[in-house]
């Protein structure tokens, strides 16, 4: 069993930067894909971006691409999400996810994909 949790949220100006941690325990987390997902109100939890268990392999939703960077730390369990020039349309509670994902685009993008999730973490960019 695995158990996640996130760290880093808060508010934020437009413009400005964060990063998130995602704590990990459990032996296998090394050899999981690990995504962060956001839901904002009123809206389906999408993905953010993942990363494949070596760090070398990387996904980015084109709403981020060029803007966040996601890496990961398997000696410490734990995985990043560092976001800068943040928009209010991030504006979400960001969770951490992991599991043993399909090598396919449409596993690693699916919420449904994954086994094990965090709490969430609220991040908000003002205007």
């Amino acid at each position: 069993q695995v158990q996640l949790v996130e760290s880093g949220g808060g508010l934020v100006q437009a413009g400005g930067s964060l990063r998130l941690s995602c704590a990990a325990s459990g032996r296998t987390f090394s050899r999981y894909t690990t995504g962060w997902f956001r839901q904002a109100p009123g809206k389906e939890r999408d993905i953010v971006a993942a990363i494949r268990w070596s760090g070398g392999n990387t996904y980015y939703a084109d709403s981020v691409k060029g803007r966040f960077t996601i890496s990961r730390d398997n000696d410490k369990n734990t995985v990043y999400l560092q976001m800068n020039s943040l928009k209010p349309e991030d504006t979400a509670v960001y969770y951490c996810a992991a599991g043993e994902i399909g090598s396919y685009y449409y596993n690693v993008i699916s919420q449904y994909e994954y086994d094990y999730w965090g709490q969430g973490t609220q991040v908000t960019v003002s205007s």
